[in-house]
């Protein structure tokens, strides 16, 4: 085997494979990557017993071959590669790696050992990138991150003719955000699965410049591929718990107020508040008043605001989850439902959101 690359190319290629690598296994080729070059492609494909990835550039290749190699290795190389056209090419037992003046060995794995990667599930339609990526990223922040738990370090993927819905629970908040997709055959057939919150998020953020992504899903896996991208990751057991009459608030106030700024706020008050002592908001309607701290350590501000309902309205909330969800709403305004103090409170991108985020409000400060 022997080709050239631009190093740049390289070393995306290399990163965007490495990542599916196992940290530790049983079996040594799992750490390794596989270069394929051929037809003036480089293909570069790594695994582990979860999740596959793959993705295929250009290369001037002279002799087409294989080599298997200690992926983590070659990625720290190909990080100080100095950027210039860069040649590979098995010499003996070991990948030679050219760029410049530098030159590198790697030495081979044995071929024969390394698994076949996993087929990719039954393609069942099309969905946007960018699109797809922003949405994964509003509900990825609600996620559990206790893998005591695993369901709920997972999001929900339902799809439901046209309408994609993405959903993640720690159980201290809920994210929710549908989306349009395009199923295609017998795609448009309904689906409710599982899938890893940290495998999914790095999917996406790949994903996000690559334009419209073919979907796959099967009983126990998801695949994506898009430009020269193929990507697959085991599915998780078990279901999260439904939404749908958590998010059911009945009777309640609705205050508005602009994004932005109560962002901005929210990060100024929380500086005087200790571990995660609460900011407090209340709501009249023409203003909102934040506040935090206790006794002489304390912070507030006023903004412009709506509320309809009571004529006043005080709730509290934990600032970095309330932080979160501000921040991954993408609309000017924020709305609030809110049933009030130590209760379900809902915030939303608008009248008709496509962006819900649940949260529970706390004890307002004495």
């Amino acid at each position: 085997m022997e080709f050239r690359i631009d190093s740049d190319v390289l070393t995306d290629a290399v990163a965007w494979a490495a990542r599916v690598l196992p940290a530790r296994s049983p079996m040594p080729v799992l750490g390794g990557l596989l270069l394929e070059a051929a037809d003036g492609r480089l293909r570069v494909s790594g695994l582990d017993h979860e999740a596959s990835a793959r993705v295929e550039v250009e290369a001037d290749t002279d002799v087409e071959g294989r080599a298997l190699v200690l992926g983590r290795r070659l990625l720290d190389i190909c990080k100080v590669l100095p950027r210039s056209l860069t040649e590979l090419s098995v010499e003996g037992a070991r990948l030679s790696v050219a760029s410049g003046d530098a030159r590198f060995g790697l030495s081979l794995l044995p071929l024969d050992d390394y698994p076949a990667p996993p087929a990719l599930p039954e393609v069942r339609g099309l969905v946007d990138g960018r699109a797809f990526a922003a949405a994964v990223g509003q509900v990825a922040v609600a996620a559990g991150r206790d893998d005591s738990l695993p369901v709920l370090t997972g999001i929900r993927m339902a799809l439901d003719g046209t309408t994609m819905t993405l959903a993640a629970t720690d159980r201290y908040r809920y994210a929710v955000r549908t989306l349009e997709w395009k199923p295609e055959g017998d795609g448009g057939e309904p689906a409710d699965v599982v899938v890893p919150a940290r495998r999914l998020t790095e999917i996406a953020r790949s994903l996000a410049g690559a334009g419209p992504a073919r979907l796959a899903l099967d009983g126990g896996s998801i695949g994506f591929e898009s430009d020269g991208l193929r990507t697959t990751t085991r599915l998780l057991d078990g279901r999260l718990p439904r939404h749908d009459k958590l998010f059911a608030l009945g009777d309640h106030a609705l205050a508005a107020t602009d994004r932005i700024p109560l962002t901005e706020a929210v990060k100024r008050v929380a500086v005087v508040a200790e571990g995660d002592g609460p900011v407090q908001l209340t709501f009249t309607p023409t203003s909102i008043h934040l506040q935090a701290g206790y006794e002489d350590d304390v912070a507030s501000q006023h903004l412009p605001a709506t509320l309809t309902g009571p004529d006043t309205l005080t709730v509290a909330f934990n600032p970095g989850y309330l932080l979160d969800a501000l921040t991954t709403l993408d609309t000017p305004k924020v709305h609030f439902h809110l049933l009030g103090p130590g209760q379900r409170a809902l915030l939303t991108d608008g009248p008709a959101p496509t962006h819900r985020h649940l949260l529970m409000s706390v004890k307002p400060l004495a």
